[in-house]
């Protein structure tokens, strides 16, 4: 790869010799569903809970995106936005078994694997197995073998950090391919909407466009000084990724800093008594997990969402580490008392345990509880 380098892009601060492929199956758990079954071939379907309840959609497929639908929102709105939708119950045993066959042909290329999440991983190919010099004919044998080996479509984006890589598996959604070298990052970077960088929000984009910030070149236009006074630590990672700077090394094998458990309830709840029913069910579950791992932790967090969907947080610190259920239970119940549940009806509980003693992998965590209780 050729770079070209000007005043917003030093040399020492950008390797233009990484080659890194971010990979992200195309509506994956949908994917799934209309593969394995060819009557909801070509039809808008949720994968999520019941548009009757309290169900969010986990994912939809792309025929459900044409509607407005997507990730996160309520089923019944799903439902109100297209009548004609299939609701269909998630099969996770089914989209692990999916997922283990693209990582093993990941790992055929590369040992640098980072899974961020059952349908997507970075890549390191800067060096690769089969030797082969292009990143991007790397990305596009991967592609075609998954397509092969799974029936499904697979995006990717090709750059020389990670920050990049991201942004381009998303730009030729579904079934793409979008490389961004080094000499095409300024370019890349300075049309991209603010909301595309990863990190920014609804919240952040708000107070970016309040301070004229609505595009990469904009956002390059500020100074480290004026990034810092807006955002605090992050202004140094804002200041960084307009200017193609991303120096995180694909880490394989990441480590899980909690477990936890958190479910979203079918009907808001005001009584005390049932909320700390609840609670000692997801603590008994964490209890379990952390039994099922060997591991225990420092932290306790309670999180509560309200009926008017504000959510608050609650934790607390020991020296010893907290493991047995009695004392999740006991410290639960005393973060709860330093909340308004029961006072205020809840339609979510949580309960997660973080400062783990040991490093669990990542990959090997059990799936968090979905919100999709009816």
């Amino acid at each position: 790869m050729g770079i070209a380098m000007d005043g917003f892009f030093g040399v020492n601060m950008v390797d233009p010799l990484r080659k890194i492929i971010h990979v992200d199956m195309d509506a994956f758990y949908a994917s799934v569903e209309q593969r394995d079954n060819s009557q909801l071939q070509g039809k808008p379907i949720v994968v999520g809970g019941s548009p009757d309840g309290r169900g969010v959609v986990a994912t939809c497929s792309y025929e459900a995106r044409h509607f407005g639908i997507h990730s996160a929102m309520s089923c019944a709105k799903a439902y109100r936005l297209c009548p004609a939708v299939i609701f269909v119950r998630p099969r996770f045993e089914a989209y692990h078994q999916v997922s283990q066959q693209i990582r093993e042909i990941f790992l055929s290329y590369t040992d640098l694997v980072e899974p961020l999440s059952l349908d997507e991983a970075y890549l390191d190919v800067t060096t690769n197995k089969p030797e082969i010099q292009s990143a991007t004919w790397v990305a596009q044998k991967i592609r075609k073998e998954i397509r092969r080996q799974t029936a499904l479509t697979a995006s990717a984006g090709v750059s020389y950090n990670k920050f990049l890589a991201k942004i381009a598996s998303d730009i030729q959604k579904p079934n793409g391919l979008t490389v961004v070298t080094p000499d095409q990052a300024e370019q890349f970077i300075a049309k991209l909407p603010i909301r595309k960088f990863h990190g920014v929000g609804r919240v952040t984009e708000k107070k970016m466009h309040n301070m004229g910030i609505v595009t990469g070149a904009d956002l390059r236009n500020h100074s480290l000084a004026e990034l810092e006074r807006g955002f605090g630590k992050s202004g140094q990672y804002y200041f960084d990724i307009a200017r193609g700077i991303d120096l995180r090394p694909v880490v394989p094998n990441r480590v899980r800093k909690s477990i936890g458990k958190e479910t979203t309830l079918s009907e808001d709840i005001a009584d005390f008594g049932q909320i700390l029913t609840i609670i000692g069910e997801l603590a008994e579950k964490v209890a379990a997990l952390l039994r099922a791992k060997e591991t225990n932790g420092l932290t306790l967090t309670l999180k509560v969402k309200y009926a008017d969907f504000q959510t608050v947080t609650r934790s607390i610190s020991r020296e010893q580490p907290i493991e047995a259920i009695e004392d999740i239970m006991s410290l639960t119940e005393g973060l709860l008392g330093k909340t308004c549940a029961g006072e205020k009806a809840v339609r979510l509980l949580g309960v997660t345990i973080s400062n783990l003693t040991t490093d669990i992998p990542a990959e090997k965590i059990l799936q968090l509880e979905f919100p999709f209780s009816e």
